[in-house]
């Protein structure tokens, strides 16, 4: 659990020392753990709901990416996973016996995707930019793909019932606090805290890779999912006279990115 603490507490520095404590409080041994989880506490909240916009629905996805395979991919990189098609690869494979790192592996993730959304649809009502709108629908589907494998494997959502904005991670809510307050103070700080939540998610998806294959299918399509939208939102700096340096994946790793193209179809 030392990289979830690392890659976390680097991000927001007002609230590192708590973003650290409370991760570390929940930390699992690593080793074989039953596929159903005991059922969870309700979602701790400690912001009122966010006040929703309607969004405008993303692009149509481009290119054969939905006809082979779960991830389709618009022109602009906006990087959506296709359920049915998600169902079906998952179908064809075998369930595994999780280990404890594993299944809390999916739900961290399941967390941090949302995360994600809640933050860029609050970003969308500040700031109108459309890039918010379509990767907010996109992440939709990258935190719906998790709670997929947690019904695979009978483990408890972490965030049934929850209003949107609220974790039950304290770590999560905490960072969902302050880079919501970031990205408020301008566009451009806005397009940081985009970059900054999809270069956490690359790093994150990679600490917890797993040679699980159902696992590996979806963490492998949310990464390069995560990859095209640190794309997007880079470029989206770039186009203002602005930059971002990575805090969670290494300067090699994320010059490889966005020095190429969008990547089209599905990992895995």
């Amino acid at each position: 659990m030392t990289t979830r603490s690392s890659h976390l507490s680097r991000i927001i520095r007002p609230a590192a020392a708590f973003l650290a404590l409370a991760l570390l409080a929940g930390c699992g041994d690593d080793g074989p753990a039953s596929t159903t989880a005991p059922a969870s506490s309700s979602v701790a909240s400690t912001l009122s709901p966010t006040t929703t916009t309607p969004i405008p629905a993303a692009p149509a996805t481009t290119g054969t990416a939905a006809a082979s395979g779960p991830l389709g991919v618009d022109a602009d990189g906006t990087s959506t996973v296709d359920p049915g098609a998600l169902a079906g690869r998952l179908d064809a494979l075998p369930k595994a016996t999780l280990t404890t790192a594993e299944a809390d592996g999916l739900i961290f993730m399941r967390e941090e995707e949302l995360l994600a959304e809640d933050v860029y649809r609050a970003l969308y009502a500040r700031w109108n930019l459309q890039v918010f709108a379509n990767i907010a629908n996109a992440e939709t589907t990258h935190t719906a793909s998790v709670k997929t494998l947690l019904d695979r494997y009978q483990l408890a959502d972490p965030v049934a019932g929850r209003a949107a904005g609220t974790y039950k991670n304290a770590a999560i809510q905490a960072l969902y606090t302050s880079l919501v307050a970031q990205g408020s103070r301008s566009l451009v700080d806005a397009l940081t805290v985009g970059a900054t939540i999809e270069d956490l998610d690359i790093a994150d998806l990679r600490a917890r890779a797993s040679t699980t294959p159902d696992i590996a299918l979806v963490y492998a399509n949310l990464d390069k999912g995560s990859r095209n939208h640190l794309r997007s939102f880079v470029s989206q700096l770039r186009s203002r006279g602005a930059s971002y340096t990575p805090a969670h994946i290494t300067q090699a790793e994320f010059d490889s990115i966005v020095s190429t193209p969008i990547e089209r179809g599905s990992a895995g």
